[in-house]
């Protein structure tokens, strides 16, 4: 598995889970939207730094971004994909 399906291929699966019928194209839009994936499909280097956070540092991370506090300051739910305060 190549390093941009990693990326991809989870927010593929959350937005199936979702409902979402063409799941893996709109994961790819979003990606390149957000300046994850350049347009040939490769990860841009913010992409790359993302992926290599894994699901708990994203998710501390956007917490963090929403609250303005550190992203040491949140625990990491798996089941929920959600982070909270300590």
């Amino acid at each position: 598995m190549t390093e941009t399906k990693d990326l991809a291929k989870r927010l593929a699966r959350q937005l199936a889970a979702k409902g979402n019928k063409n799941s893996k194209g709109m994961a790819i839009a979003i990606l390149k939207s957000r300046g994850d994936m350049t347009a040939d499909g490769k990860l841009t280097a913010h992409g790359k730094q993302r992926q290599a956070l894994g699901a708990a540092g994203r998710a501390k991370s956007r917490a963090a971004k929403a609250t303005g506090k550190p992203a040491s300051a949140f625990t990491y739910n798996a089941k929920t994909n959600k982070a909270k305060e300590k």
